[in-house]
């Protein structure tokens, strides 16, 4: 192998400096062409990293911190004895007959278009109903309501 150099030096000599000469103009070609794109190369990192950075912190703030465990159990309700109404706080609210009513109806679990069939009244006349009763136990829902009313012994 060494003769076959030895045989073609001028040769090896005259490619090898060509090689050299053409990686010294790709090296100057590369160094012009980050000298004068420059700016756009280290706004592109800036941007890469500052994306990276936007996509870590994304995943840290929405990730769920905790796992949710349904556990399901039983509850036993033991039966009580003959339900009592509690006048003194059915006075002390100024319930009407029929809020009462429908305050009974919503306890059984009727929507107020039910509510309304049953009684056999205009839906609008449930909600004033509803409202009024609202108002008066200082509640904002149904299940408030019907929770509280049952707290005061003024439904079953």
């Amino acid at each position: 192998m060494f003769k076959a150099l030895k045989k073609h030096k001028d040769l090896t000599l005259y490619s090898s400096s060509l090689a050299l000469l053409l990686l010294l103009l790709r090296w100057l070609e590369f160094r012009f062409l980050v000298l004068s794109t420059s700016l756009d190369i280290y706004i592109g990192i800036i941007a890469a990293v500052f994306m990276g950075l936007g996509i870590w912190l994304a995943l840290k703030l929405f990730k769920p911190k905790a796992k949710t465990i349904v556990v399901e159990k039983e509850v036993y309700i033991t039966p009580t004895p003959e339900f009592v109404l509690n006048q003194n706080e059915l006075d002390n609210l100024n319930l009407t007959a029929r809020e009462l009513e429908v305050l009974e109806l919503m306890a059984k679990g009727m929507s107020n278009k039910e509510i309304a069939d049953q009684l056999f009244v205009s839906l609008n006349t449930i909600k004033t109903h509803s409202g009024k009763l609202f108002e008066k136990m200082e509640v904002k829902r149904r299940t408030q309501a019907v929770e509280k009313a049952k707290r005061l012994s003024i439904i079953p």
